[in-house]
């Protein structure tokens, strides 16, 4: 289950979009997202995670971008519950095989 998230859409959109856009301009790229977070109240880290997550998304930065992280984790979770069904249904094929045989035997 996803914990809640501590900063509403709109201030995470808006701090990343500023701050993108301060990296962009060579004479605001220094320190552009310690200053952004700053003056909107919001750690450093979280606002460079953010920023990190928005440039692979855009292509701008290599990395699996969101949408491709969010298939392989259903994926995953697929393959998971696939293997869950199949080691079940080999014990109930095992279970009624010597059923079967323990019948024949009498």
């Amino acid at each position: 289950m996803a914990t809640p998230k501590k900063y509403p859409d709109e201030l995470r959109e808006r701090a990343t979009r500023l701050a993108v856009e301060a990296r962009q301009d060579p004479t605001r790229s220094v320190g552009a997202v310690t200053r952004i977070a700053e003056q909107l109240g919001i750690n450093s880290e979280t606002l460079r995670v953010w920023v990190k997550r928005a440039e692979i998304d855009a292509g701008a930065r290599p990395g699996v971008t969101s949408a491709d992280a969010q298939r392989i984790a259903e994926l995953e979770r697929e393959v998971r519950e696939l293997r869950r069904a199949n080691e079940i249904l080999k014990t109930a094929s095992a279970f009624f095989a010597a059923a079967e045989l323990d019948r024949k035997l009498r």
